[in-house]
């Protein structure tokens, strides 16, 4: 087996027969990824990667319970397979009993293309978008405006395999584009973004329309003060701040009384009603345009993940629904300890709000308020609150009698998005969006604006 000609599948098959622990998984991750970089109008540079990372998770059963050791590497060729199933026993017979201890997945039915070969992205997946940007940038450059940005598509086939009979596969193709327009003196400056499967949904020539109405909106400057302001969220912003919520609601740190979905007195928060709008918060692993695994893959523990569970099949949750909160990430493990029901955290998330408004149309529905492009920079303040704060950036702009009115400086924001969720008065029209804080590790979202009608600005920062 070379290290160049061999299949993953092979790979997965020679690490498991070579493993002599109890039980083990293999989940081999095959990469591609194309690349184009842009600044000043100009492409810089572009660009195609290729890369495997080969993860062994053995298991060892002993008297006090199940123990496991885990171990991934990138680069893995013939001779360092052994090495590797090794390294992974020995660090689970090193290892105590691991908590999350389950029995393996069972095999279900195996992924008819798990002996195909990888799927794999190309240069070609621009072929239509990079003349479209090229057209762009000929348009900017004559609105006398500078564009900035990168696209990037890559494609992931994974692999799991188990010693119970697991043979499964998943392709995902994860597509982004950030495109920042900015005056020629760099005082003014607006950015939008767009996630995408192949790059055949994205328009730069609209992006750019945007982004030189936001420029022109920003000629006029004016100074506000910190304080609280009717706020318009765009979706990219709710995104940001409903992925870091989704992302702090494991169930057990919800059980054992340090989150926000902790229950005073005991228990956790399912249940409650956390918002007045008819929200429903949700993931499901077969959302058009937002595909994801419908199995786990973990290829570490946590609170909110268990290497036990590879393989487990991922159904539509809904995390919020009606405004109620209906359920928390849970493992087996977790459940079992909760009383909760097993809730896999997905690769997608979605917020259905019932509007039908545009965020252009909430604006015209505006007296007065605040209108954001973006949130940056956000860390979280207090876990038994999820406070978070952060900046805006790009752009913030006043809305008066429907219209806009100019541009405002940038603030820093105290804000929790449970109690956003509970105070927000108007939820707009759904639709698929990049966040742009986690953009580098969750890009499959679809999120409408929200109103909120007295957002935290808690100072002014200095920010562009």
């Amino acid at each position: 087996m070379s290290a160049r000609t061999s299949k993953p599948h092979e790979i997965v098959e020679r690490a498991l027969e070579l493993s002599t622990a109890d039980g083990c998984v293999v989940i081999a991750d095959e990469e591609s990824s194309a690349n184009l970089r842009w600044a000043g109008n100009a492409l810089t540079t572009n660009g195609v990667t290729r890369g495997r990372t080969l993860t062994v998770i053995a298991t060892v059963d002993g008297s006090q319970g199940t123990a496991s050791g885990v171990v991934s590497r990138s680069a893995v060729t013939a001779d360092d397979l052994e090495p590797l199933v090794r390294a992974a026993e020995a660090a689970a017979r090193g290892a105590g009993p691991a908590e999350d201890a389950q029995p393996l997945v069972e095999a279900g039915p195996a992924s008819p293309d798990f002996t195909d070969a990888p799927a794999e992205t190309t240069s070609a997946v621009f072929a239509d978008f990079a003349p479209a940007l090229g057209e762009a940038f000929a348009r900017a450059r004559a609105g006398g405006r500078e564009l900035y940005g990168f696209a990037n598509h890559e494609m992931t086939s994974t692999y799991v395999g188990s010693s119970t009979g697991l043979r499964l596969r998943h392709d995902q193709p994860n597509g982004t584009l950030e495109l920042n327009a900015k005056s020629p003196d760099r005082a003014r400056s607006a950015w939008a973004g767009r996630s995408t499967r192949d790059f055949k949904d994205v328009d730069p020539a609209a992006m750019d329309a945007g982004l030189a109405r936001r420029l022109a909106w920003a000629e006029r400057r004016i100074e506000l003060p910190a304080g609280r302001y009717e706020t318009l969220l765009p979706p990219t912003a709710v995104a940001d701040l409903l992925i870091y919520q989704l992302w702090s609601s494991a169930a057990r740190d919800a059980a054992e009384g340090r989150t926000v979905f902790s229950r005073p007195g005991g228990g956790t928060r399912v249940g409650e009603t956390l918002s007045p709008l008819p929200l429903a918060l949700r993931s499901d692993p077969h959302e058009p345009g937002l595909e994801s695994a419908p199995f786990v893959i973990a290829h570490a523990s946590g609170d909110d993940a268990s290497v036990f569970d590879n393989g487990l099949p991922i159904s539509a949750t809904d995390w919020v629904r009606d405004g109620k909160l209906e359920h928390l990430v849970s493992t087996r493990h977790t459940a079992g300890l909760t009383g909760l029901p097993v809730a896999p955290g997905a690769g997608n998330l979605i917020l259905d709000g019932g509007g039908e408004r545009s965020l252009e149309e909430m604006v015209s529905a505006t007296a007065r308020g605040l209108l954001l492009t973006c949130l940056w920079y956000i860390r979280e303040v207090d876990p038994a609150t999820l406070l978070l704060t952060g900046l805006t950036r790009d752009g913030v702009y006043l809305v008066e009698n429907g219209e806009v009115v100019g541009e405002v400086n940038n603030f820093r924001f105290n804000e929790s998005p449970v109690d956003l969720l509970s105070r927000a008065s108007e939820a707009g029209r759904t639709e698929k969006t990049l966040p742009r804080e986690w953009g580098d590790w969750f890009t499959r979202a679809a999120m409408p604006a929200l109103r909120v009608p007295d957002f935290n600005m808690s100072s002014v920062s200095q920010g562009v």
